[in-house]
């Protein structure tokens, strides 16, 4: 389990639910229903956070919930 915030929503022009950690840039998945759409982040954030570390780059701290205007 990711610690990160993930925010799922419907998407009509993708026709799925789409997963997004907003504090790790461009890492986002989709499914078909909300469970799968959180599986498919929690993998994609995993990979996200593995190829952060094996190139050198930071790696985020997770803040928790975050506000947004």
């Amino acid at each position: 389990m990711i610690k990160y915030q993930v925010i799922i929503y419907w998407s009509d022009e993708d026709n799925a639910f789409i997963a997004e950690v907003p504090e790790l840039p461009g890492c986002m998945a989709d499914g078909a229903n909300y469970q799968e759409a959180l599986k498919n982040v929690e993998i994609i954030a995993k990979e996200w956070i593995e190829t952060a570390r094996e190139l050198g780059r930071e790696i985020p701290q997770p803040k928790g919930k975050l506000v947004f205007a």
